[in-house]
């Protein structure tokens, strides 16, 4: 009924343009507007003010012969100052916005290797936008922000760089397990020695004592026995500690069968043999 009676309605964030017999006359901005059809007026169309965007996927090769996918996001305006621009002066705003996009990236990512294009995204991004902004201003259009969304490698390439970023990483895991097994065995070997150092001691301390015991068993005895010298206690007490040893061996439940010689003949000999090896091992060489 608006329509029959020359009425029109231009939502918000929206112009249309109008037109008399064909030729442009104004540019009607949102609310009630008089076109009087009768008299040769009419809108020609609609232009949206509101902010659009345009996803492009163009694939380029990288310095170093990688194809790869880059993936863009325009967002986009039209200008209501440049309305008439942007209504006549493109058929087809996305198709030129591709268009421009296209010949940025093709120029730029070229001159990158692959993982300097992923470092650069930002880089890339701007020179997209300076380049639309110059091209698309003319046109009646403002280019708001570009995105470099994403790059996209070849499956295989990104299978191989995840497989050299792991083998990487397995690399630095296997130093630091070497270095920290290297610090558990010298941490040990330094316990190890410590404790052979200290057992060392207290041997030499056992030793110690029971050759101060015993010698002042054998001057103890000397002087209470009279009649008897250093050699008859010395021999008394290897009697002795013989027939210590003899009791320990039979009474150890896991001690293997030992043959020894024994009687009265065989105790005299082994005094002998010990007493021989201890003054032999005293003579100085």
């Amino acid at each position: 009924m608006g329509l029959v009676l020359g009425c029109l309605q231009v939502d918000q964030s929206t112009v249309a343009v109008k037109e008399v017999f064909g030729k442009f006359d104004d540019v009607l901005e949102p609310g009630c507007h008089c076109v009087p059809w009768c008299f040769g007026s009419q809108v020609a169309g609609y232009l949206s003010l509101r902010v659009q965007q345009l996803d492009v996927r163009c694939e380029t090769k990288t310095k170093d012969n990688v194809f790869v996918t880059v993936v863009a996001s325009i967002q986009y305006r039209a200008l209501a100052d440049k309305a008439v621009d942007a209504f006549y002066r493109l058929s087809n705003t996305r198709e030129q916005i591709q268009a421009y996009v296209f010949d940025v990236i093709r120029a730029s990512v070229p001159k990158m290797e692959l993982d300097s294009s992923f470092e650069q995204k930002n880089e890339i991004a701007k020179a997209v936008e300076q380049e639309l902004e110059k091209a698309m201003s003319t046109y009646g259009y403002e280019i708001v922000q570009t995105l470099i969304v994403d790059i996209e490698p070849d499956e295989r390439v990104k299978r191989a760089m995840n497989e050299i970023n792991a083998a990487a990483r397995m690399r630095v895991a296997a130093n630091e397990k070497a270095e920290a097994e290297k610090i558990l065995q010298i941490k040990k070997a330094e316990g190890d020695a410590e404790s052979k150092y200290l057992a060392g001691l207290g041997i030499a301390r056992q030793r110690q004592a029971i050759v101060d015991g015993l010698r002042d068993s054998v001057l103890a005895f000397s002087e209470n026995v009279p009649g008897t010298s250093s050699k008859d206690v010395m021999d008394m007490v290897l009697v002795t500690q013989y027939f210590d040893t003899m009791k320990e061996i039979g009474a150890s439940s896991k001690s293997n069968s030992v043959f020894i010689p024994h009687g009265p003949g065989a105790v005299k000999d082994i005094t002998s043999q010990i007493r021989n090896g201890l003054l032999q091992g005293n003579v100085p060489q």
